[in-house]
């Protein structure tokens, strides 16, 4: 089993989105793991804001086969085929860690959002404070550290089980 860590974020219909990703989640893994959810301000675009998470699971799947069955559970909660980065979406699944995988090309591994958004490592600190990020050879927790993040992200109280 790989371990894997899933930024999930919506700013469609936002608590029932994120609700049935972890739903679909729990099918095509184990020991799910969920960050504190967090309120953030649509970045790159006019936008609502979007409920932000990262959840830390267990997967038989190899990459590419996870990250098709992502796609699936994205095409499922009614995200386009053709979405574009920077628009409103039901539910975005982007793989942030796999593992020790590293990748270049789709989906790119380390997700860069790790040195990019609090609201992805912010959760990731909760999760994995000690794990060290492929290529960076730092840890998680160094990460935050040497960030210029204002970590006022505002967390959001659980609505569902």
């Amino acid at each position: 089993m790989i371990t894997a860590y899933i930024g999930i974020g919506s700013n469609i219909e936002r608590r029932k989105h994120i609700a049935a990703a972890i739903d679909e989640l729990t099918n095509i893994g184990a020991d799910i793991r969920l960050s504190t959810i967090y309120e953030c301000e649509s970045i790159g675009f006019d936008s609502s804001a979007f409920y932000n998470l990262v959840v830390e699971m267990k997967t038989s799947f190899n990459l590419t086969e996870f990250s098709s069955q992502l796609r699936n559970i994205e095409r499922k909660l009614g995200r386009a085929e053709n979405a574009s980065k920077f628009e409103p979406r039901t539910i975005d699944l982007d793989i942030i860690l796999f593992g020790e995988h590293t990748s270049e090309t789709k989906p790119e591994l380390p997700r860069r959002d790790i040195f990019e958004y609090a609201f992805v490592l912010k959760p990731l600190l909760e999760l994995c404070p000690q794990l060290v990020v492929p290529q960076d050879g730092r840890t998680i927790e160094e990460i935050w550290q040497q960030s210029q993040f204002d970590s006022s992200l505002a967390p959001i109280p659980v609505w569902f089980e």
